[in-house]
């Protein structure tokens, strides 16, 4: 019997540190502010502390390499007030959580429904992805791919046609794969009606 509640015990006290290692161990992996009354926030005009509301950002703070800042920038603009500006000195060529940027699921979008997405860019000397396709809690879909180095010194809308696949939403996500400056402005994500 003292024996098996050894046993039960070392099992019990090995299992909590094993759990406590473990979520101490985990990094966080986005920034966010939600704040559901405003919508979308697709031209960045709400931002509080710094960060735009209602997207994930891949943050200083979260990005373990690399040196950037992301702004809400008042002087270049195509909506509004203001645009979502990373200035980049240096970053990880990975994507996802490994390099700066920022992403968002759209719940709300519907499986064999068509969305027109379209957004406005200003790029100076950086790489940058942009990727829109279908995800749900257990996997993802292929969509539409922009991958530019390209420098352009005036805004550039770019526009895409995406019917979202079966038990999915649509994700948007954004990241800066070299340095430079990065400007986005005026997301949108448009319900295409069928006739």
């Amino acid at each position: 019997m003292k024996n098996s509640i050894k046993k039960n015990s070392f099992f019990i006290l090995t299992l909590v540190i094993m759990v406590t290692v473990f979520l101490n161990s985990c990094d966080q992996m986005s920034e966010s502010i939600i704040d559901k009354s405003i919508g979308t926030n697709g031209s960045f005009e709400h931002a509080k502390n710094g960060l735009p509301v209602n997207w994930f950002l891949y943050t200083p703070k979260t990005v373990q390499t690399g040196s950037f800042d992301i702004i809400t920038d008042t002087t270049e603009f195509k909506d509004g007030k203001q645009s979502l500006k990373f200035l980049v000195r240096e970053c990880s060529a990975m994507g996802g959580r490994l390099s700066p940027g920022f992403f968002q699921e759209f719940h709300e979008t519907k499986p064999g429904e068509t969305y027109k997405v379209s957004f406005w860019i200003k790029n100076r000397g950086s790489e940058f992805i942009v990727k829109i396709y279908g995800v749900s809690d257990m996997k993802g879909e292929d969509g539409h791919v922009l991958k530019s180095k390209e420098t352009f010194d005036t805004w550039r809308l770019f526009e895409y046609l995406y019917t979202i696949p079966p038990k999915v939403w649509i994700r948007f996500e954004m990241n800066i794969l070299q340095p430079g400056s990065f400007w986005i402005d005026d997301i949108k994500i448009e319900r295409v009606k069928n006739n």
